[in-house]
């Protein structure tokens, strides 16, 4: 399971700079608006110490990290939902991805125009904001609209469970407020995620910032993101040593790439478990809180099929142990059913019928 991230932001806020930057792909980035059209995508492998580690252990042949997929969206400009721009185009890119990376402008370059002639971050995230919003109202009014014509006959529970969180929905919207705003039920989220509406979505704050503010505590809002895109640039044309080098003369522990990925994560509520042997190591990522046949299924779905258990140990105590033969006869290998819940780290050996 690996899952996407869809980097959206008006016209000339470095996210086309940043796109390359994080997976290393060269694509257009001039100065002028809709340079992006169609989107780019960029698959990531999801950097994992572990994985080398088990590798060394298990004399693998392959290592396998999971991988996020970015998409570099053209840039949005106010009135897209109205078609403005090339407006609907955009937005169904977005309704693809799992969660949405807004890059808002905080660096100054008299070089590099901003589509409102200023810099002013919140304004731009309102604006990217507002056209969610405002896509997501018309989505939402069109099938309300329906709902209600179908209730023209007997009463539906069912019609009228979803009427009433339509107008819920609905009700929020108009107050100009975003969807993932409201605090839904399992239930409620299951009707929602029929209409695929954007403004639902996770969303990460990107400020890509000035080179002088890259150790800066800029004291940003929560779910939000300092990042400095030409900064990254130049990392991403470096060797992993010269990198690392090169973060520390900074004064910063992580890329900007890992730091989005700890971020993204936590957003999703996503974990990884990790399978190792001959073969290959590999990372696996499934939502935090899923049970043994849910991991199981991420590898296979005939895996979650037949299920019968799974033999689990985190990975630090099997590098302890020295191998699987090892951590059995040592008694550190669990026997885990059907109700276990995934620990990010478990190292896990799935056996099914």
């Amino acid at each position: 399971m690996s899952f996407s991230l869809g980097i959206v932001g008006l016209p000339n806020v470095g996210k086309s700079t940043l796109f390359q930057a994080l997976t290393r792909n060269k694509v257009e980035a001039s100065n002028y608006p809709f340079c992006t059209i169609d989107p780019n995508v960029g698959v990531v492998p999801v950097p994992d110490p572990r994985l080398v580690q088990l590798a060394e252990l298990s004399k693998s042949e392959k290592i396998i990290p999971t991988a996020i997929e970015f998409v570099d969206i053209a840039g949005l400009v106010q009135g897209a939902s109205e078609g403005e721009g090339l407006g609907n185009k955009f937005l169904s890119h977005i309704r693809e991805v799992d969660a949405i990376v807004q890059v808002v402008r905080k660096f100054s370059d008299s070089n590099v125009t901003h589509v409102h002639g200023n810099i002013d971050p919140e304004y731009d995230k309102q604006i990217i904001n507002l056209e969610l919003i405002m896509a997501d109202l018309d989505t939402v009014t069109k099938h309300l609209e329906k709902v209600i014509s179908k209730m023209k006959g007997p009463y539906d529970k069912i019609l009228d469970k979803e009427k009433v969180l339509l107008e819920k929905v609905k009700a929020t919207l108009d107050e100009n407020k975003l969807a993932n705003t409201l605090e839904l039920d399992e239930e409620e989220s299951k009707i929602l995620k029929q209409l695929n509406l954007l403004s639902i979505k996770p969303i990460i704050y990107l400020y890509n910032i000035d080179e002088a503010d890259v150790d800066k505590d800029l004291g940003l809002p929560e779910h939000s993101l300092a990042i400095c895109a030409k900064t990254e640039a130049e990392l991403a044309d470096l060797d992993p040593v010269e990198a690392s080098e090169y973060l520390k003369e900074l004064g910063i522990e992580k890329s900007g790439l890992e730091n989005l990925i700890v971020t993204s994560y936590k957003l999703l509520n996503l974990l990884t478990f990790l399978t190792t042997g001959p073969e290959e190591t590999k990372a696996w990522t499934t939502t935090d809180g899923a049970k043994a046949p849910q991991a199981a299924g991420v590898i296979h779905t005939d895996f979650e099929k037949g299920f019968i258990r799974a033999e689990v140990i985190n990975w630090e105590e099997l590098l302890d142990a020295g191998g699987w033969n090892q951590a059995r006869e040592a008694g550190k290998m669990r026997m885990e059913g059907k109700e276990y819940i995934i620990k990010d780290g478990d190292t896990v050996h799935f056996h099914f019928n």
